[in-house]
């Protein structure tokens, strides 16, 4: 079915609901449970505890009133795939709590993550939630963004000295420093004096501070396992189209947010940035 512009009002209000409440209840609990799951290569990606769990479950209570009216299926985090996201017309897409490993060793970093995607893989509502600062994010498509229900913009980077990366923990491993050698080259072309790499957050969080740190970028390189998945990237692309950011994988297409062979995004990178010309140059770093 389609969404009237009215429709997408009335759910990214539930979006938000769900994101505010499940922030509050993350900002208030600590990690006593941590489990190991198989997912990915990396301990970002391996745990899970009680509170990703608990989140999931009042972010579901939130959103299921929406469900059968619109016709719409979920793809959650902490759930098998039922698949109904490839014949549903549109799907929630939720992570209710990204950046679990920033979560457990208790600094920032860590954040609730709801979008709503269309079945051709379009985002057309994106919620980010911060559970440290309370703030929200939230993005509807060709309306604009919005930080705590104010109009959102990119702020202005004319003066920057420094091309602001951040980073997964697995991008600069084992890799005698290679990539910030050739990331310092991306910043030094682009007329800046150098890279400064920020290492540790979940992938929401790291997209979120590209939009707050222009010239910016967060990239994730091809791999066969892992390279995050629809969930950590859906929210924050919806984001990024309305702030007139760049959100692709690294070979210049639109993210494939509902591909039809599973969940992970390690096929083709990702590549978030303030700019086009930023873009432009880290795809061919990611190229080699």
């Amino acid at each position: 079915m389609s969404l009237a512009n009215s429709d997408l009002e009335g759910l990214a209000n539930a979006a938000l609901d769900a994101a505010r409440a499940a922030g509050a209840l993350i900002a208030r609990s600590q990690p006593t449970e941590i489990d190991h799951k198989a997912a990915g290569t990396s301990a970002a990606s391996q745990i899970v505890t009680e509170v990703d769990r608990a989140a999931e479950r009042l972010i579901l209570e939130h959103l299921e009133p929406t469900l059968e009216p619109f016709e719409l299926a979920v793809l959650t985090e902490e759930r098998d795939d039922d698949g109904r996201r490839l014949v549903a017309d549109h799907f929630w897409c939720v992570d209710p709590l990204d950046g679990t490993l920033p979560f457990v060793e208790g600094r920032p970093g860590y954040a609730v993550s709801i979008a709503l995607v269309r079945r051709d893989g379009t985002p057309l509502i994106g919620v980010v939630g911060d559970p440290v600062s309370s703030t929200t994010r939230h993005a509807i498509a060709g309306r604009g963004a919005f930080r705590d229900g104010d109009p959102w913009v990119m702020p202005v980077s004319s003066d920057a000295a420094v091309l602001t990366v951040f980073a997964d923990r697995s991008l600069l491993a084992d890799d005698d420093g290679e990539v910030e050698a050739r990331l310092d080259r991306v910043a030094r072309a682009a007329g800046l004096d150098g890279a400064e790499i920020h290492v540790g957050n979940g992938a929401v969080m790291n997209a979120c501070g590209v939009f707050d740190h222009p010239p910016g970028c967060y990239v994730k390189f091809p791999t066969p396992r892992g390279g995050g998945s629809l969930w950590d990237f859906a929210a924050t692309a919806c984001l990024a189209a309305e702030l007139g950011a760049v959100a692709t994988d690294l070979r210049g297409a639109a993210l494939d947010l509902n591909r039809g062979d599973g969940v992970s995004m390690g096929h083709r990178g990702v590549c978030f940035a303030t700019d086009r010309a930023l873009a432009d140059r880290l795809r061919r770093l990611g190229a080699g």
